[in-house]
């Protein structure tokens, strides 16, 4: 088994525990990244829009 595939299997468990063990936790982390994402994808768009309306 190679570094990489293992790395990944890793990577896998930790998550699948993380969840496991704290639910909430995960669930609190998951929403925090989705709005981080949300809130970059927002001030692309306008850095864009102003960019060819400005």
């Amino acid at each position: 088994m190679n570094a990489k595939k293992l790395a990944g299997l890793v990577g896998i468990a930790l998550v699948l525990f993380f969840v496991i063990a704290q639910p909430d936790h995960a669930a609190g982390l998951v929403g925090n990244i989705v709005d981080f994402l949300r809130s970059s994808a927002e001030s692309v768009i306008t850095f864009v829009s102003g960019v060819f309306h400005g």
